[in-house]
């Protein structure tokens, strides 16, 4: 391109030039060159700015429509939760959604959509729980999790998610994909597995319905690509026949019930597993929904 000392008037570097309103940004030189810069451009869910980048998040299904694809994206695609397994001492905990993230994502001016699963439903007493559903973003999909198995039946394995926690005396808990972990087994007549999470696996219930061996969910993962750190993707707790009941998975899994209270539900919009149902008649948690984030430099 030849030695350039003045773009438009303006020396050295930073050079921003404008034709017909888009801007054309020039960082810096190279040698006697300069260096020519693409912004990405893009409409979509919710955005925000941090820095120099813009944040997409959708949280239900939509259209990310990019007009100018200079820079790469970073992307985070949770699928959603599923339900624990219904009462009747002790139903496993959901299991998170696939958890899947990175950067460097090449994109073109074009429009992709969005699904955003829907969470597992909750359940009534006695019944498995329910199936997450899926989250996709271009050729991105994100499985939802394995259900939470109702009393004496194992738990639902996820195909890329995190599998469910067994109900109370269902042995094996749900298996999982490569994104994400095993629900929690359980040989117990009185707690239910804990549902994987994308950080770590469902917790066993132990020998027997106290507070020390009560079935945890698995943790989920922690992300800044919305600037502070946030974690997501937890597993939800077993249900137990007793009075207490294990933790939910950090990241948003559901707290299982036990004797006079349901499981909650996993957090939405963080594919998150709800808690396994309690003592005889008591429902379940509903699975979180899935989101996905997108992220990309918009000016040097």
């Amino acid at each position: 391109m030849g030695t350039i000392s003045t773009i438009n008037g303006v020396a050295e570097d930073n050079v921003a030039t404008h034709n017909g309103g888009t801007a054309s940004l020039y960082n810096g030189r190279n040698g006697d060159t300069w260096v020519h810069w693409e912004p990405t451009t893009a409409t979509g869910g919710s955005i925000a700015t941090s820095g120099n980048y813009k944040i997409h998040t959708f949280t239900s299904s939509g259209t990310f429509a990019v007009s100018s694809s200079g820079q790469p994206v970073e992307y985070l695609v949770i699928g959603s939760g599923a339900s624990g397994g219904g009462g009747n001492n002790g139903g496993g905990g959901g299991g998170a959604g696939a958890y899947r993230t990175a950067t460097g994502l090449s994109v073109t001016n074009t429009s992709y959509s969005i699904t955003i699963g829907a969470g597992g439903a909750t359940v009534a007493n006695n019944t498995d729980g329910n199936a997450g559903n899926n989250t996709v973003f271009s050729s991105i999909t994100s499985n939802g999790g394995g259900y939470g198995g109702k009393h004496i039946t194992a738990g639902g394995a996820s195909s890329n998610g995190s599998g469910g926690g067994a109900g109370s005396n269902g042995g094996s808990g749900g298996g999982s994909g490569t994104y994400g972990n095993n629900g929690g087994n359980s040989n117990n007549a009185y707690v239910g597995g804990g549902g994987g999470g994308s950080g770590s696996a469902g917790t066993y219930g132990g020998a027997s319905a106290t507070p020390s061996t009560l079935a945890h969910g698995g943790n989920g993962t922690a992300s800044s690509i919305t600037g502070g750190s946030v974690t997501r993707a937890g597993g939800g707790s077993g249900g137990v026949y007793g009075s207490a009941t294990g933790n939910g998975g950090s990241g948003g899994g559901g707290k299982g019930g036990y004797a006079g209270v349901h499981g909650t539900s996993g957090t939405a919009n963080t594919g998150s597993g709800g808690g396994g149902g309690g003592y005889s008649g008591w429902n379940s948690g509903n699975g979180g929904s899935g989101v996905v984030i997108l992220k990309y430099q918009f000016q040097a």
